[in-house]
């Protein structure tokens, strides 16, 4: 009769074997639901007709400003074919890896694409590094700072916000006097309530032509989606 030691356990009965089981389907699982995350987001730009910027254009005022907001901050073209609203919020883990992505459209579609950004703060100290962009941006800096608040994501001092601002040539003393004394509060929330009222309960959102999208969406389906607006335009 064979000895119980001598019988070799196959390989993933071992410790080792069930970690790596355990890891490759964890993984497996990830890969299939962002293919299907990315799935969805193809199959409503193909089924959505509402994307092309005369529908947008039809939209009332009303409607436009809602989405838009007043004097928020915006990159790109004065007369776009397409307008990208983002509601963000600096402390957004899925807005930090986003925002690479959406520099890059702001400066290949520059002639073509507005992006206008907008606050929407849902996590600790969101309200604060908003604040911190707004200041920046009464001193023209806005689109510095919101780089360097993205790639210092995880910052929540004041004394680490006002590094960032010295490190993109502000005034420090006008940027603190804005910053401590909540000059842009009511813009600020201004923004929350108009995401509210989009039905935004997550960030980063998106409003491209009027149509929401929601989440860190791929570079390539960007590329799709502003590729067959374009066509229709």
């Amino acid at each position: 009769m064979q000895n119980n030691n001598q019988i070799k356990k196959s390989w993933y009965k071992k410790w080792w074997g069930i970690i790596f089981i355990t890891i490759a389907t964890l993984m497996l699982i990830i890969f299939v639901a962002f293919g299907f995350y990315v799935y969805n987001l193809v199959k409503t730009l193909n089924s959505d007709t509402q994307y092309n910027s005369n529908s947008y254009n039809e939209l009332s005022e009303e409607v436009r400003k809602k989405i838009e907001g007043e004097n928020n901050y915006w990159v790109g073209s004065a007369k776009p074919k397409i307008t990208i609203v983002e509601f963000a919020d600096f402390a957004c883990s899925y807005c930090e890896k986003s925002f690479p992505k959406i520099r890059e459209i702001s400066i290949k579609y520059k002639n073509d694409v507005k992006i206008i950004y907008r606050d929407m703060p849902l996590r600790e100290n969101s309200e604060k590094l908003a604040m911190a962009a707004r200041c920046a941006g009464e001193q023209g800096l806005f689109w510095l700072m919101h780089d360097k608040l993205f790639q210092n994501q995880g910052i929540k001092s004041d004394s680490d916000i006002t590094e960032l601002a010295k490190q993109i040539g502000t005034d420090i003393s006008k940027f603190n006097n804005c910053l401590n004394s909540n000059k842009y509060i009511q813009q600020i929330q201004k923004d929350f309530s108009d995401g509210t009222d989009l039905e935004v309960k997550g960030t980063p959102t998106w409003f491209i032509n009027g149509n929401k999208l929601e989440g860190d969406i791929p570079l390539s389906v960007w590329e799709e989606i502003i590729g067959k607006i374009l066509q229709k335009s």
